[in-house]
């Protein structure tokens, strides 16, 4: 524990994408702020602040979560997947070849959030797709792509090995 301007904060570790990272938090700190303000992971985004938008998905121990509503500390001992783990995967591939990237800021949110869609329903139909991808927003109303993306993906035998974090 260390003690900075009157402000209590620790020290934790936190695997991400298969990499160990010592860093200091405060009790407060949300997991969206550390990967980006303390890890430099900037794929997670922030946006609406309150877990309506899923701009900041991420995985903890393989489950989709937002990462604005966690704080770090939950965090400690888990395996972190974030947009950067998951680069030149075929979900990125697929997002690319449907055009199911507009603006892009939802983007990693809706890759992230499919990562973990597959990995539990890999042969999933557009309704459990649907339901899936409700936890995340697409402003620039790209949700025929991103479904014919996720489609994709669902079809394909290329995904069934998820990405280790050890």
């Amino acid at each position: 524990m260390i003690i900075s301007n009157g402000i209590t904060k620790s020290i934790i570790q936190l695997h991400v994408n298969g990499e160990t990272h010592d860093t200091v938090i405060r009790s407060a700190d949300t997991l969206l702020h550390t990967l980006r303000e303390q890890l430099g992971l900037t794929g997670a985004k922030k946006a609406c602040g309150n877990g309506d938008c899923g701009a900041c998905t991420v995985l903890v121990n393989g489950e989709s979560m937002h990462s604005c509503l966690s704080l770090a500390i939950e965090a400690v001992n888990q395996p972190i997947t974030t947009i950067e783990g998951l680069l030149d995967s075929p979900i990125q591939k697929a997002f690319i070849e449907n055009w199911a990237i507009q603006c892009g800021y939802c983007t990693p949110g809706f890759i992230v959030n499919t990562h973990a869609l597959i990995t539990k329903h890999p042969n999933a139909g557009d309704e459990v797709i649907e339901e899936w991808l409700q936890s995340n927003l697409c402003r620039c109303t790209g949700y025929q792509e991103i479904m014919a993306a996720v489609r994709t993906v669902c079809n394909s035998s290329q995904l069934r090995t998820p990405p280790t974090n050890e």
